[in-house]
């Protein structure tokens, strides 16, 4: 036992944010299910292009699709060996998945970026996805985007679970939240179960420091009057954010709607913290576990800071601790005109487009892999 089992004794799980073929191949992903009680693994375009784009891990699977379907596009190409990783971490999760009664034990797989704005194509994307893993312990990934949102409702309410990502904003974070519930809404009046449908609300953390300091920053070297102010909120307003949702989820699971579904063993949705690796170094590099410790919340950690903490990280529920303060900090925030709502707004825009991004290194990588060379 070490300081990331402890966590579940808080009611934390710990997921892996990090995917590749030798990594799983080598038992890396069994050993934290061992070792450290991992109970989950996101993955994202991001991490796909670092393992799929660098090396020739996967040129010889590559090799063996292409000579089976010689005329494949790169999508497919792509889709197979993305697919192929997914299941062998579902398959190592399943025992987790099938301990805890499905409320754990997931594996997360992104629609296309390329769908962000695209609420018809996100449906049948999730669905097709769903469909070729196979796996129960599958988390589609849908972005919380204004097309995103009618699709997560959508997509609950055909029995398959999500996994809502780039969320920045409070007000987002609502939103879907309540798509989930209205998905599950859709499947009671239709006299169909409910209780092993799961979901995961992804909220992410650190960028929003990073953009919020970088304004304090221009601002007291300005000589803002503000200066005291302002440095006294610096580094805390993504950790506030994140604590006021909490702090209405809270409230959301007391209410008499949502306690209605949980009487027909519906799961609450949890919230996931992502982006939790510290960007300053001037912070310490376990900021983001140590300050969002609480009952059914989800942590999605890189292996770097997965290592930090089980090294010196501090356990302790820490999530629901000064509500008020952080109520603060983001009332100061908005006082000072650090507008957060336009941070979150843009991060939105930035993390599509990043994505995307990544897909389009992704795709041009494997579309390089030609049959010849890949043999």
């Amino acid at each position: 036992m070490g300081r990331l089992n402890d966590l579940a004794a808080k009611g934390q799980a710990v997921w892996l944010d990090f995917v590749d073929r030798k990594f799983l191949a080598e038992g890396g992903l069994q050993k934290l299910v061992d070792e450290d009680g991992l109970t989950g693994v996101t993955s994202n375009p991001s991490i796909f292009e670092k393992a799929m784009g660098h090396g020739t891990a996967y040129d010889s699977a590559l090799a063996d699709y292409d000579r089976a379907h010689p005329d494949a596009s790169t999508m497919a190409r792509y889709e197979h060996l993305a697919i192929q990783d997914i299941q062998a971490a579902a398959d190592t999760l399943r025992p987790v998945y099938d301990r805890l009664g499905g409320k754990d034990g997931y594996v997360s797989l992104e629609v296309s970026p390329y769908l962000a704005n695209d609420t018809d194509g996100t449906i049948a994307e999730a669905a097709k996805l769903w469909g070729l893993v196979d796996r129960p312990d599958l988390m589609i990934k849908i972005p919380g985007t204004p097309a995103g949102t009618p699709a997560i409702a959508a997509t609950i309410d055909a029995g398959i679970n999500v996994n809502v990502t780039l969320l920045f904003s409070i007000e987002a974070y609502k939103a879907v939240a309540l798509a989930y519930v209205a998905g599950l809404e859709a499947r009671v009046a239709r006299g169909e179960p409910i209780d092993r449908i799961a979901s995961v609300a992804s909220f992410f953390v650190s960028r929003i420091d990073t953009k919020i300091d970088d304004a304090i920053d221009a601002r007291v070297k300005a000589g803002d009057a503000e200066a005291k102010a302002l440095k006294a909120i610096k580094g805390k307003v993504a950790i506030a954010n994140a604590k006021l949702a909490y702090a209405w989820y809270e409230e959301f699971i007391a209410s008499d709607r949502w306690q209605a579904l949980a009487a027909k063993g519906a799961m609450p949705q949890r919230l996931l913290w992502a982006s939790t690796g510290t960007k300053n170094p001037d912070y310490p590099d376990t900021l983001y576990l140590d300050t969002l410790i609480g009952k059914d919340t989800v942590n999605t950690v890189p292996p770097k800071t997965m290592d930090a903490f089980r090294d010196h990280g501090t356990v302790a529920e820490t999530l629901t601790a000064d509500v008020e303060g952080a109520r603060h900090v983001l009332a100061e925030a908005e006082r000072l005109g650090l507008d957060l709502n336009g941070v979150t707004d843009a991060l939105v825009e930035e993390g599509v487009a990043s994505f995307s991004k990544a897909f389009d290194d992704l795709l041009g990588a494997i579309a390089a892999k030609h049959p010849e060379t890949a043999n």
